[in-house]
């Protein structure tokens, strides 16, 4: 009897050991978070979100909102020579009387969060957006999890930004029919883009970990498109993710967090790389009110959020998946040494809507 307690007990401390580095998987089917994962990491052909890029004119507003304000970190302007340059120019599009610093934002110590390829522009372009209006077309938002949205709120508003309206507070429904409470701000960040901050609370997990301050992120990013069955369809069958929830609201109203018109349906999907548990995307899709569509395209080097990147374990099968949904490839994979995604193959792709995709498979 001794040696089979003992037996037992060993394995008990295995098991432990073996769940905290990371090779056991967790009982996901069991869980009361409609957001955990539905497979498992080894299935993934898209990693979760690695890198987003925002162009700008306006390196000072920016860095008052991520780094002041969200508390990120900064390294910049990185060394770019001239043959990355080159291969920059035509992943991604850029024209050639246009040149920029590239600066990179990233939240110290926590590697699975989003990083901000900022590119400072030589040059004003075109904006992505006209206004910060949540019912306008294309990349819409950052989200930053934190343990206290109430304080970020106050911080954020202190710096001189504003927001699509007050600090929301609202259930969300578990697996069991059970909620739990969400603290959102959906905050006005420079270029018209969007800095979210969001705590989920009653023990929840945060949509992505935080550092000792208890900010995190950025941990997702949106967009607001149309036609989203053939939009979900490109990130499904392209770059391999899932849809882990795909609901419809009904907005607030004047007191969402949104700020839209009262009694206004949408669709809502919630996207993430196999197994992940951050890093993922969301999309809306407007049922019952017509959206705003901007003048200029989603993408470089148009200013504001311009790019999704993301690491995929075969650039080929992409670029096959790609020719198959009948995708636009903007460039064939380039090798390239780059400050932000390493030694890598990358090639570029466009969603349906225009936007800039970026896929990289690592060179050992």
């Amino acid at each position: 009897m001794s040696l089979k307690l003992n037996n037992r007990f060993l394995i008990l401390i295995m098991r432990v050991l073996l769940t905290c580095l990371g090779f056991m998987p967790h009982a996901h089917s069991e869980s009361n978070d409609a957001l955990a994962p539905k497979s498992q990491v080894r299935d993934a052909l898209a990693m979760p979100l690695h890198t987003v890029t925002i162009a700008t004119v306006s390196l000072e507003q920016s860095l008052l909102f991520y780094r002041d304000g969200m508390g990120m970190s900064v390294e910049g302007p990185l060394t770019i020579g001239p043959a990355l340059e080159k291969s920059q120019r035509t992943l991604w599009d850029m024209p050639g009387d246009l040149s920029w610093q590239t600066y990179r934002l990233y939240r110290k110590g926590i590697d699975s969060a989003i990083q901000i390829r900022l590119l400072v522009l030589s040059k004003p372009m075109p904006s992505i957006h006209d206004s910060w209006n949540s019912r306008e077309l294309g990349p819409f938002s950052l989200g930053f999890p934190n343990n206290n949205t109430i304080a970020l709120d106050k911080h954020i508003r202190t710096l001189g930004f504003g927001a699509l309206n007050a600090l929301e507070s609202y259930p969300i429904p578990r697996p069991d029919g059970s909620t739990y409470p969400i603290d959102e701000t959906i905050f006005n960040a420079p270029d018209f883009n969007h800095g979210v901050a969001i705590t989920r609370g009653d023990g929840m997990a945060q949509l992505g970990p935080t550092d000792k301050h208890g900010k995190g992120g950025p941990a997702y990013s949106a967009q607001v498109i149309t036609d989203s069955d053939s939009q979900l369809k490109f990130y499904t069958d392209v770059l391999g993710l899932e849809i882990r929830s795909d609901r419809v609201f009904k907005s607030a109203g004047d007191k969402g967090a949104m700020n839209l018109p009262n009694g206004t349906e949408f669709r809502f999907a919630i996207v993430y790389s196999k197994g992940a548990t951050t890093g993922h995307m969301l999309f809306v899709d407007f049922h019952n009110v017509e959206p705003i569509k901007p003048k200029n395209a989603p993408s470089l080097p148009n200013i504001g959020l311009g790019m999704w990147s993301f690491p995929v374990r075969s650039l080929q099968t992409v670029l096959e998946n790609a020719n198959e949904y009948g995708a636009e490839i903007v460039s064939a994979p380039i090798k390239v040494v780059d400050p932000l995604v390493g030694s890598a193959n990358v090639a570029t792709l466009r969603a349906p809507n225009g936007f800039l995709i970026e896929v990289f498979e690592e060179q050992k």
